[in-house]
């Protein structure tokens, strides 16, 4: 009997049987252990921050009028659980009244959400008591101007950040196919940033994305650093979550320190070592949230395509209920434009949307590429792919056309990043 894989899909999974015979190689996290009790943990790391005094006396200190809260979006599977209680319950003890505080949205350039959508992802306890507001990055008037990065690039970013007398951001450490990680910086730029800011400080991942340097000297990193202590982030509470969205570590303090932190226990669980480019690979975008969108399932393709060879074919299982998700990467994708087109076009006029094209574009211009989705043949043929009716009748074709192929299975393949072992 074969390897037996039931790959996450939307909130549910499909199967995939391998051959007897067959020896694929299966990357999977390096699992760490749940914290026993994540709420606790996040007190601990309040009163005992990294690089920083403890969130209590800080605010008792600094007396803030306005807090902002910085949080994630939908797309990003985030522990709030743990985070809002010991949070609330700070302000509580510093003596912050509710309408003192304002969690801010960090949706980038997604799309902001809906009443019903942030009592989904946040808790209708907390958006009955606290103020939700989600940033949009083509609102002029809600954004300032605040100067110019190292880089020459204008730097615009929500008022609500630059007018709280104190800033803390909420996030998860993960690894980000070309800002190296998430978290940490990210709740600023791209999360509050303009979206021209946004887009230039984009535009460099085509240099990076097929040679990614360390995350200390990754210059699109480094400028979203540069952009959170320009705004003037106080705390950041941040978790490392494994592939079940358990919480393995938390934490707290100081915007780098604590970020560098929890990047370190993020890369020894995520970046998986690989010895040789393989001829089939099946990705798995794992479920919901992560697969609600083309969009978001890129990053899965992305990492499929690190461990398949030129030639070789690229299954990507993504229920996509919403689509492609961004209209400028779907208009992109639906002008008729060749795969090389497509990367020539971003490389001398880069915009966003346009950048997930290229990375659709960037696997079909050297592999086959199968996809497993909600999404119609229709549909998906723009995106340079054939759609499949199932992972097994896709897997069953790609292995007929090359019956000794090598096979690699990620069935967390929007979290483990296949990186090549070195000699």
């Amino acid at each position: 009997m074969g390897l037996h894989f039931d790959l996450a899909y939307g909130t549910g999974t499909l199967p995939l049987d391998l051959p007897d015979g067959l020896e694929p190689v299966v990357l999977v996290a390096n699992e760490q252990p749940a914290l026993p009790d994540a709420v606790q943990a996040v007190r601990d790391g309040l009163k005992n921050p990294i690089g920083a005094e403890p969130l209590v006396k800080q605010l008792k200190d600094k007396k803030p009028e306005k807090i902002v809260v910085v949080v994630n979006d939908e797309t990003r599977p985030t522990p709030y659980y743990a985070f809002f209680p010991p949070l609330v319950e700070a302000f509580e003890e510093a003596g912050i009244r509710d309408e003192q505080v304002t969690f801010v949205i960090a949706t980038g350039i997604h799309d902001p959400h809906s009443k019903e959508l942030n009592e989904k992802t946040y808790g209708k306890h907390m958006t009955d008591r606290f103020k939700f507001v989600s940033h949009i990055a083509k609102d002029d008037d809600s954004l300032v101007h605040m100067g110019r990065f190292d880089s020459g690039y204008e730097f615009y970013v929500n008022k609500l950040a630059v007018e709280a007398d104190f800033l803390i951001t909420v996030g998860v450490v993960m690894p980000h196919y070309f800002a190296g990680f998430s978290g940490g910086r990210k709740s600023i730029l791209p999360g509050l940033a303009g979206f021209r800011t946004v887009e230039q400080n984009h535009a460099r991942m085509v240099e990076l994305m097929d040679n990614l340097p360390p995350i200390r000297q990754n210059p699109v990193s480094l400028e979203m650093i540069e952009a959170a202590r320009m705004v003037g982030v106080n705390f950041i509470i941040n978790a490392v979550t494994g592939s079940n969205k358990e919480v393995v570590k938390i934490v707290a303090g100081d915007l780098v320190a604590a970020w560098y932190e929890a990047v370190e226990t993020s890369s020894s669980m995520f970046e998986i070592p690989f010895e040789k480019q393989v001829d089939i690979c099946v990705s798995s975008a794992c479920g919901y949230p992560r697969d609600v969108n083309m969009y978001q399932a890129q990053k899965a393709l992305d990492h499929a395509d690190r461990i398949t060879r030129d030639g070789g074919t690229i299954i990507l299982v993504t229920e996509s209920p919403s689509g492609y998700g961004e209209d400028v990467f779907e208009r992109w994708m639906r002008e008729g434009m060749t795969p090389q087109q497509i990367m020539d076009r971003i490389r001398t006029n880069f915009v966003m949307g346009g950048h997930k094209a290229y990375g659709f574009a960037k696997v079909a211009a050297n592999k086959k590429f199968i996809l497993v989705s909600s999404l119609s043949a229709e549909d998906s043929l723009p995106l340079f792919a054939t759609k499949a009716e199932s992972v097994q009748a896709a897997f069953d074709a790609a292995l007929a056309e090359n019956p000794g192929a090598t096979v690699a299975v990620l069935p967390q393949g929007s979290l483990t990043l296949p990186v090549q072992a070195t000699a």
